[in-house]
């Protein structure tokens, strides 16, 4: 499960784009056309369709389902416990749990949990990022029921014996190794480190070796019971499916969960991060590119001010000089980045947070070109403060406005999409 995280852990390139956000998006004043002759179209409409349904529990535990017709359906379990909420010494637990969560359970051995999902033609995985994890299923329509009983049992009744955690220390180890040698993971963990100094939200998701290497059973059963709880669960299916139908055997089978009351929005509440100014410079004269991230802080998932920010951030776009396209970019920033040659490539970041965001630009680029890449990213971003044309605005909510359609396109979207946001917006 571990060899997909790398596309799911940072998602520093995604636009933010989620359902229940697009909503909020497409509803602004800037976001409509400005006047019955505007070519651009309202695309309120595509974004309120099919139907979102929510019911909540009695366990706490949120459903939400949209319906489509589709031979396939997605339904997974969003919990709000990443690394953030892991107490001090103990940094790395809940990734080491998303990997030990597969090892078997007292109804199913690890090889059978892979077998009776794959033998389906269905697909099982998980991923980890900093404040929530995430286990879920792609099934045919009628093996619905199989998923979501797999689901309930590997997280209610997972054995972590002593022999797969000693063999998942070795597997975790080795995929830090691999991290350490993307760049872009590298300097995205010295940002969060820099930005969020003394703070959870600052530490990485695997974790340091030491942690790694001391990790016991007891460690990631007191993390289960302190943070898989029924109000931070939602279980979000999407596409072949029945609300109905989704909500019966989430209660029959979802049994087990504390009704602890004790929100993820609450613990943030309690332990708020503080973004810090400061600058870290890490020398390697052995790497041909410099790599380079401007960060300013974000805002908050639920935060009004996220939405003006997306928009920003697809203004300012993104551009790498593999791809040709440069001069003719609608991003002044590419296209001077283009024309002067001053970058290899250049993207701009929205990250969100319960209470607190990232939001910059990262590029890599020669070394001697780096003072003059620095002045050239600061002056387009003081330029928002006075001068951005109605072509640059207009280009900008439609590029966010395709980008959001196209991020919900397939069953596996649409429900990470509504079980992310069912969280986030819980208070």
């Amino acid at each position: 499960m571990a060899s997909s995280l790398s596309r799911y852990r940072r998602r520093i390139t995604n636009l933010t784009s989620t359902l229940l956000r697009a909503r909020l998006f497409s509803s602004l004043p800037f976001a409509k056309p400005n006047s019955s002759d505007d070519p651009f179209c309202d695309h309120a409409p595509l974004f309120r369709s099919p139907e979102v349904r929510v019911s909540a529990l009695s366990n706490g535990i949120r459903v939400a389902t949209q319906s489509s017709s589709s031979h396939m359906a997605s339904v997974g379990v969003w919990i709000d416990s990443g690394s953030r909420f892991e107490a001090p010494g103990t940094n790395g637990t809940a990734h080491f749990l998303e990997h030990m969560i597969f090892k078997g359970t007292r109804r199913r051995t690890a090889r059978s949990l892979e077998e009776e999902i794959e033998n389906l033609g269905g697909r099982l995985n998980a991923y980890t990022s900093r404040e929530q994890t995430t286990f879920f299923a792609d099934v045919f329509r009628r093996d619905v029921p199989v998923a979501i009983d797999v689901l309930a049992d590997i997280l209610q009744n997972s054995k972590f014996p002593d022999h797969a955690i000693k063999r998942e220390r070795g597997v975790i180890l080795r995929e830090m190794e691999e991290v350490h040698g993307q760049m872009e993971e590298v300097i995205f963990d010295y940002l969060h480190e820099a930005a969020f100094h003394g703070h959870p939200l600052g530490n990485t998701i695997l974790g340091p070796e030491e942690i790694i290497q001391s990790i016991s059973r007891s460690d990631l059963q007191n993390y289960i019971e302190t943070h898989y709880t029924g109000p931070r669960m939602v279980v979000s299916a999407a596409g072949a499916v029945e609300h109905e139908e989704i909500v019966d055997m989430v209660e029959s089978l979802f049994t087990r969960f504390a009704r602890t009351p004790t929100t993820a929005a609450q613990l943030a509440q309690e332990n708020p991060a503080v973004f810090t100014g400061s600058e870290v410079r890490v020398d390697n004269e052995d790497m041909p590119l410099a790599h380079l991230a401007i960060a300013f802080k974000g805002s908050a998932w639920t935060d009004p001010n996220s939405i003006p920010l997306m928009v920003i951030q697809s203004l300012w776009g993104s551009w790498n000089s593999s791809v040709g396209v440069g001069n003719c970019s609608g991003s002044q920033l590419a296209r001077r980045v283009s024309t002067d040659n001053l970058a290899e490539s250049m993207m701009a970041f929205n990250t969100n947070y319960l209470d607190t965001g990232l939001f910059g630009i990262y590029a890599t680029g020669k070394p001697n070109c780096l003072h003059d890449l620095s002045c050239v990213i600061m002056q387009e971003i003081t330029r928002l403060a006075y001068e951005v044309s109605e072509a640059e605005l207009v280009r900008a909510r439609n590029q966010l406005k395709s980008a959001l359609l196209l991020h919900i396109d397939g069953s596996t979207a649409v429900a990470e999409n509504n079980g992310r946001q069912v969280c986030c917006n819980a208070t």
